[in-house]
């Protein structure tokens, strides 16, 4: 049994105890190293993702569906039939095709914390097996769920509860994705990880959340562009609450470890 299985049966039987401004500071210094690097890639993403998204759209429904009004038609469109397969495929294919990217982030942090080079491609590591196919993998079951419920709560008027829950969701499956890239969790124990680590610490964790959250936002002062060089503070939090629960030593028995990645537990 190695130091990551131990750490996760301790905490599941005693618990763990987080520092705010430790994880917090840590973050901040982790944020430092990579937010230049990571912004200009935020950047370019963004860019891309527009001009493919507004090219899918103008496809789809043609160049007046963007107009101010058409924009505003869509927004209150009941979803039924066609649609609403057509947003559900959609949304849990960008969800897919977007996690193995940000979770690159995740490996540019801790690149970064450990003094290590880092590059362009680095954001890509987790496009390879097996990474991808756990990431893919539960990021697929979490958007299902998440987004069945929102869809399935809107339809009969109850759209606060669904936000509710999806917001449940997203908050107890938070650590998922650190697990698999960092712990070779695959993505049903990732998950099911996720939700008794979260559980143990959840009012802290929110709070961290919050305070990213608020972070990222800073951007959007003065010139709304620069939220993409802030908004890698999010992920760094990530790094952060990740260390701060697991622990350094488990990632670098993992990273040093010559047997390649395995999935366990």
């Amino acid at each position: 049994m190695n130091r990551t299985q131990q750490r996760i049966e301790e905490i599941n039987k005693i618990g763990y105890q987080l520092d705010f401004s430790n994880v917090f500071n840590h973050a901040f210094e982790n944020y430092k190293k990579i937010a230049l690097y990571a912004g200009s890639i935020l950047l370019i993403f963004y860019f891309v993702l527009a001009i493919f998204g507004s090219s899918i759209v103008i496809s789809l429904f043609g160049i007046g569906s963007l107009t101010k009004e058409s924009i505003e038609n869509l927004q209150h469109l009941k979803l039924s039939g066609n649609f609403l397969i057509i947003y559900m495929t959609s949304m849990i294919l960008l969800a897919v095709f977007i996690a193995p990217f940000t979770a690159g982030f995740l490996k540019m942090a801790d690149c970064a914390d450990k003094d290590k080079e880092f590059n362009f491609a680095t954001i890509f590591y987790y496009y390879k097996l097996p990474y991808l196919t756990n990431i893919i993998g539960a990021t697929f079951i979490i958007s299902v769920i998440s987004i069945a419920i929102s869809i399935a709560t809107e339809m009969i008027n109850l759209s606060i509860y669904g936000t509710v829950i999806s917001l449940l969701i997203s908050l107890f499956t938070y650590l998922t994705i650190p697990l698999i890239v960092f712990g070779n969790f695959n993505a049903i124990n990732a998950i099911k990880t996720s939700f008794m680590l979260v559980s143990k610490q959840p009012l802290i964790l929110i709070g961290l959340l919050i305070v990213a959250g608020i972070a990222a936002m800073v951007g959007f002062i003065g010139c709304c562009i620069g939220v993409v060089f802030t908004l890698p503070f999010i992920y760094s939090m990530t790094y952060a609450i990740y260390c701060a629960i697991i622990g350094v030593d488990a990632l670098d028995e993992i990273e040093e470890s010559k047997s390649g990645p395995k999935t366990f537990l």
